[in-house]
């Protein structure tokens, strides 16, 4: 029985839990295992950047974000829950003290988040190291040799990458031979949300997909245009999956 692949990818039934339970269990066999959380603007990036494509392509976990691709899921009978960066982030944050020792490495956006990731891994025991990269860091490659180097000298078990998409998910899957084995949850602002420097939308809105709106409240300027030409892109990207289906379907 062939099983659902919306947009070609990949999707997991796994839980938040689960994947940060096997994250803390054990390091993945070789390499990297990379964990995106494609919301409706990461499927519409797909469509324009091969780079994206193919960090999708070779990551570990995929799961559903946002709840436009859990019910295109769905809608392609693949019954998938919705499980967000946020929730991935908390739980591997509140988990900590860890099970077994790990070595944290965060790539964040401020020096605000920097030091309070720094507090947060003080506070819980954990061996953690932060950085900040400069804007636009993706595209030096010098740089990125760099950051990788930094992060394989802190023998980092867990990466995470909280400067965005699609910075995040490429930097990672382009320098993946010069990191070490580790997990690598590409989480965005998910690690602001759970320090409590940016407060998410209420469960009420959550529950009723809103928290879309609620962000844009927060943020018009920044995000109007990002939410509109992201739309436009996932329909595109629905319909051109809708008629590969179909062509495979003949085939």
């Amino acid at each position: 029985m062939n099983v659902a692949r919306p947009f070609g990818l990949n999707l997991s039934t796994d839980s938040a839990r689960d994947i940060v339970s096997a994250a803390v269990r054990e390091p993945p066999a070789e390499g990297v295992a990379l964990v995106v959380t494609p919301n409706i603007d990461h499927i519409a990036t797909i469509r324009r950047s091969p780079a994206l494509a193919r960090a999708y392509r070779m990551a570990t976990r995929i799961v559903c974000d946002g709840w436009p691709v859990q019910l295109y899921a769905r809608f392609c009978g693949l019954h998938v829950a919705r499980v967000t960066g946020c929730e991935i982030t908390s739980e591997l944050m509140r988990l900590a003290p860890y099970p077994t020792p790990q070595r944290l490495y965060f790539v964040v956006d401020s020096a605000t988040t920097e030091q309070a990731v720094a507090v947060w891994g003080e506070r819980n025991g954990v061996a953690t190291s932060v950085t900040v990269p400069p804007f636009g860091f993706e595209q030096d490659t010098e740089y990125c040799q760099w950051l990788a180097g930094s992060i394989r000298a802190h023998r980092t078990t867990v990466l995470v990458m909280a400067v965005g998409a699609p910075r995040s998910e490429v930097f990672v899957d382009t320098y993946r031979t010069l990191l070490p084995r580790c997990w690598a949850f590409c989480v965005g602002q998910a690690v602001k949300i759970e320090l409590g420097l940016v407060r998410r939308a209420s469960s009420k809105w959550q529950s009723v997909g809103l928290e879309w709106l609620w962000r844009l409240c927060q943020e018009p300027s920044r995000l109007i245009k990002r939410y509109a030409t992201a739309s436009i892109g996932f329909g595109f990207a629905v319909i051109e999956d809708q008629f590969r289906n179909l062509r495979e379907d003949r085939s």
